[in-house]
């Protein structure tokens, strides 16, 4: 690990500590892929509490790392609060995207690590913030690069909330990592090893270097700059020894 991962390594661990001896439940901010790769190949042992991870919803991206003082049960809640953005007028709106709404939000001096996964669907965004600015950006945020915005909070969202796929099925030799990915990317096989092997793969949120890994079946598989898939499994085997999967491609 570089400088700057091994001082978020240090802060997590500190904040278990904090959690078991306070007797407290502790929230991080929002961690990125690479940081809850960190979090989840530290050794355990280096935690003197238990977490788990959340974003908002079941598929996010970004994350949220929860300690809990001990195995005893606790009732919380995450602190995310969901904003939900559309044009004021429709007929002038731009075609925004995930850049645009970022973009906004910088320029309101928010943070990166206090924004976890901001979703675009036709003209609306759904923008997951923590708590305690929801209010702040919901008043300030009104333009999103040229087009005129209104906000609401948690608003038009449901728990099981999942964003919009495109289902693919095809043939692969076998269930490793790169020949999933061939089947969802356009791309030759060794520019799908290098994007594997330069560090822009993670699966289940863990970054994964081996173009042979084996997947399991419900896999979220997350590549940097290009989205995610969930490998669903197999659906039957062809007498030529391939297997015919089926995957979800997040658009």
């Amino acid at each position: 690990m570089n400088k700057e991962e091994s001082m978020l390594q240090k802060r997590l661990v500190e904040l278990s500590r904090l959690a078991y001896n306070r007797g407290i439940v502790i929230f991080s901010d929002f961690l990125n892929l690479n940081e809850l790769n960190i979090l989840h190949t530290t050794p355990k042992d280096m935690f003197l509490s238990q977490y788990k991870t959340y974003g908002g919803y079941d598929l996010s991206e970004r994350q949220m790392a929860v300690f809990l003082p001990d195995a005893l049960y606790y009732d919380y809640e995450y602190p995310i609060q969901i904003i939900e953005v559309t044009p004021s007028s429709k007929r002038f709106a731009e075609n925004l995207t995930h850049r645009d709404y970022l973009g906004a939000l910088m320029n309101l001096g928010i943070e990166r690590s206090k924004v976890g996964d901001i979703i675009v669907e036709d003209q609306k965004g759904l923008i997951f913030v923590k708590e305690e600015l929801a209010e702040y950006i919901a008043d300030n945020l009104t333009v999103v690069r040229h087009t005129n915005v209104n906000t609401s909070i948690g608003k038009g969202v449901k728990v099981d909330y999942e964003p919009r796929f495109e289902e693919l099925k095809g043939t692969v030799s076998s269930i490793r990592l790169d020949s999933v990915l061939a089947l969802a990317y356009p791309l030759s096989r060794s520019k799908i090893t290098a994007q594997i092997e330069a560090g822009k793969v993670f699966v289940n949120g863990k970054l994964i270097t081996s173009n042979g890994y084996r997947l399991k079946d419900n896999d979220i598989i997350s590549v940097r700059k290009m989205g995610r898939i969930a490998y669903d499994g197999i659906l039957s085997e062809t007498k030529k020894g391939r297997y015919l999967i089926s995957v979800r491609k997040y658009i």
